[in-house]
């Protein structure tokens, strides 16, 4: 009888008929020459979980599997073929293909949680050098020259539910600006997302944001919240505030204007100023809305697990094409690993199963249970002969 080798289980989570329709949408296949848009996404995440570090390395690695390629609808690689792939095809295909994961992750999670706490940033990818520059230097910053990836993720879970890629010289807030605001949610963003009309349409859309003033904010406070004893330490101010201007230095109405907001000042040990809250949510107590925006740190810490576990900071092709349909395929495979992570009731952390993956990808797992159990019985045979012997 056949048994699925892990990477079969893993695919599990993005069935091929599921990604030939955004294929065929996207014409991946036109002109593919036998090497299909399954073959070049399997391609990817073979070189995801295997940190391949040259299209060399993983022609050489995939194509040493040759036996396990037909259950998996695929077949051996050209490194030639793919980088051509990469380079040419349709990157919006990978995309779509991620945002239908990140949607199917999402839809699981609320059944087992209520309203969802969103964390949203973004993290530079530097890009220079031959074959980059090209296309990387006009839109440079003084921080970066290369790529930004935006995202939303889960807090608790650390799941991306929304990813995009932008030039660098693109301002978060103008990303973020296009996310869907999910009523009963709340966001919690940096300052880079100041932008008082944008957090005038989250309140307007039944969420709430956690975020912070910039010094210059133009308020008047209009009322004190009673701050308890046991955090007076912590929180120093609890305030409702007003904005001052209709239009702030002359420019666009802020449609904020007229609507009360809070304004919470909290103590930080470790630096010379107090963080200053903005928030629109008036029924949570000051300490857990400072606790809610501390927690918008674990976005940061999640770019930099990807980073340090995918391939994400070294490319196998140079131009923005393959770039972007790399970096999709790293969260394609972070989504693919969560979900055969939740479905075999892994108990380890997700770093530890991804590791397991990459060391045993085409073993067939309930084949090695069946030889390791075999071998236990054999041994305790022999060891019961040796003691009748005796």
């Amino acid at each position: 009888m056949y048994r699925n080798t892990r990477f079969n289980e893993l695919m599990k989570g993005l069935p091929r008929g599921f990604f030939k329709k955004i294929s065929d949408k996207h014409d991946l296949d036109k002109h593919s020459k036998g090497f299909s848009g399954w073959d070049q996404l399997i391609a990817m995440v073979y070189s995801q979980i295997n940190d391949c570090k040259s299209l060399r390395e993983l022609e050489a690695g995939f194509n040493s599997q040759g036996v396990h390629h037909y259950h998996l609808g695929t077949r051996s690689i050209k490194r030639s073929t793919l980088a051509d792939a990469n380079a040419k095809r349709n990157s919006e295909a990978f995309a779509e293909a991620c945002s239908a994961l990140m949607a199917h992750v999402k839809g699981s999670l609320k059944s087992d949680v209520g309203d969802l706490l969103y964390l949203m940033d973004s993290s530079p990818i530097p890009l220079k050098g031959l074959g980059y520059d090209d296309w990387t230097k006009s839109n440079k910053t003084h921080r970066t020259q290369g790529l930004k990836v935006h995202m939303v993720t889960v807090s608790e879970h650390d799941l991306p539910v929304k990813v995009g890629i932008t030039a660098p010289n693109v301002n978060d807030i103008e990303w973020g600006r296009q996310i869907e605001i999910e009523k009963g949610a709340t966001y919690a963003i940096d300052k880079g997302y100041c932008d008082y009309n944008w957090w005038f349409e989250i309140d307007k859309a039944g969420a709430s944001f956690v975020t912070r003033f910039k010094k210059n904010a133009g308020v008047n406070v209009v009322g004190n919240y009673l701050i308890p004893e046991e955090v007076n330490e912590t929180i120093l101010k609890d305030e409702l505030v007003e904005f001052k201007n209709k239009r702030p230095g002359g420019k666009r109405i802020n449609h904020y204007y007229g609507t009360a907001l809070r304004r919470i000042t909290v103590a930080r040990p470790d630096k010379d100023t107090p963080l200053i809250i903005a928030t629109n949510d008036l029924d949570r107590t000051a300490i857990e809305l400072a606790e809610i925006y501390k927690k918008r740190w674990g976005i940061e810490l999640f770019f930099k697990w990807l980073k340090q576990n995918l391939k994400i900071k070294k490319f196998l092709g140079r131009n923005e094409n393959a770039v972007k349909i790399q970096i999709y395929t790293a969260i394609i495979t972070y989504l693919l690993v969560h979900l055969y992570h939740k479905r075999h009731g892994q108990q380890e952390v997700i770093r530890i199963t991804l590791v397991t993956l990459k060391t045993a990808l085409f073993q067939r797992p309930e084949i090695e249970e069946y030889r390791i159990r075999k071998k236990k019985e054999w041994d305790e045979m022999l060891s019961l002969q040796r003691g009748l012997a005796l």
